[in-house]
């Protein structure tokens, strides 16, 4: 049993490593608190070719192993989550294209979103329908060669950049059950009644944009019905979605990782009676156990994207999310804890780690939703304990 990174991996490690420690470290602390758009880190991961992290090679994109994948996200979260954020539903999107899409999609759309000329995201959240996607009301009613699209999407990441954007609906409202009434269509952003409202405000989770958009009376072509089939869209959702835990794993343990990194060296600095406060046994407690944590967490990170990459792994990826989510709050909290004062403060990192971190138990599924996920995969056995 091996639990080490091949060769390829690390050097992968070391090159993200120092873009975001050279690009993303210095600014990030500045540009989150002034909201100010990554411009320049967007056009850096262009050129690292980090839009076609799952695009296939065939059509100019990396394809990476789960494993790899995992390392983007955790290392651009270690720098700052909202980078990760550009990247995540981007990344997520495409796979679904590469997996569902025709091979009319496929050439039309991935060579683009493999270079990042082309952007995107993915619509499946609604102001009335979270976790529950099956309550979507967004609807797509066929006109001749047409899909004409109403409904409202909440909570859309790259929603200003997104071209295509990849959109849940209801083609069949009346279907029972409803998901067999469901599914995902590619919008273009330049079509008439397509239109992003407004910016929604959040306590963390800035550099990339989450948006409110309003599809009213869109006339989306027929041949961009993913797959060419009416009735798959959830499961074509859910299969980017299993990937998508991965990526909240990673991106918890850079958090995670980024906190324990903060707490030590302050640690190792500040002073008081006399002496570092490192030397003191209760901040050794906390920086025994947050770096104990942390290892674990990215342990059970790396195990769940290798399980995707032997197969289905809803348990798996269930698990790693809930687990990494929650260290990555629980380092945070005690990166601030080892500041005192000074973690209170917007001139150190961790306060915006730990407004990060909250978002990390709330993603790609709430913790309590994912346990009942995992519940269910160790009763019907397709996930064994031991």
């Amino acid at each position: 049993m091996d639990f080490t990174l091949t060769e390829e991996q690390r050097d992968f490690q070391a090159l993200l490593r120092t873009f975001v420690d050279k690009e993303i470290v210095p600014v990030a602390r500045e540009w989150e608190h002034s909201g100010r758009y990554p411009t320049e880190i967007v056009d850096g991961m262009k050129e690292m070719g980090l839009f076609g992290i799952t695009v296939p090679e065939e059509y100019g994109g990396l394809d990476l192993d789960p494993v790899s994948f995992a390392l983007v996200f955790e290392e651009l979260s270690r720098g700052w989550m909202g980078i990760a954020g550009i990247l995540g539903s981007h990344s997520l999107a495409c796979r679904i294209i590469a997996l569902h899409g025709t091979t009319e999609q496929q050439q039309r759309y991935l060579p683009a979103l493999a270079t990042g000329e082309r952007r995107t995201g993915i619509g499946l959240t609604e102001p009335d329908a979270g976790t529950d996607l099956q309550g979507i009301r967004t609807t797509a009613r066929l006109d001749g060669d047409h899909y004409v699209v109403n409904g409202t999407k909440m909570w859309i990441t790259n929603a200003r950049y997104a071209d295509p954007l990849p959109v849940l609906v209801k083609t069949d409202p009346q279907a029972s059950p409803a998901h067999a009434g469901m599914s995902l269509l590619l919008v273009d952003a330049d079509l008439p009644g397509f239109e992003v409202l407004r910016d929604i405000d959040k306590l963390g989770y800035k550099g990339t944009e989450s948006c409110e958009v309003l599809l009213d009376g869109v006339r989306v072509p027929a041949d961009r019905l993913v797959g060419g089939v009416e009735g798959k869209g959830m499961q074509q959702a859910l299969s980017g979605l299993e990937w998508g835990r991965v990526n909240i794993a990673a991106r918890s343990v850079g958090i995670a990782q980024r906190a324990y990194e903060e707490a030590l060296a302050y640690a190792q600095q500040r002073k008081a009676f006399g002496q570092p406060i490192a030397d003191f046994q209760a901040i050794q407690l906390k920086l025994g156990d947050l770096a104990t944590e942390v290892q674990a967490a990215r342990l059970m990170a790396y195990w769940a994207a290798d399980a995707v990459r032997r197969g289905r792994a809803d348990g798996a990826t269930g698990m790693a999310k809930i687990f990494c989510s929650e260290v990555a709050l629980a380092s945070a909290i005690d990166a601030m804890k080892v500041h005192g004062g000074y973690g209170y403060s917007t001139e150190y990192e961790v306060e915006r780690l730990y407004r990060d971190a909250m978002l990390m138990n709330i993603g790609e599924g709430t913790n309590d939703i994912l346990r009942t996920v995992v519940a269910r995969a160790v009763v019907t056995g397709k996930t064994v304990i031991g």
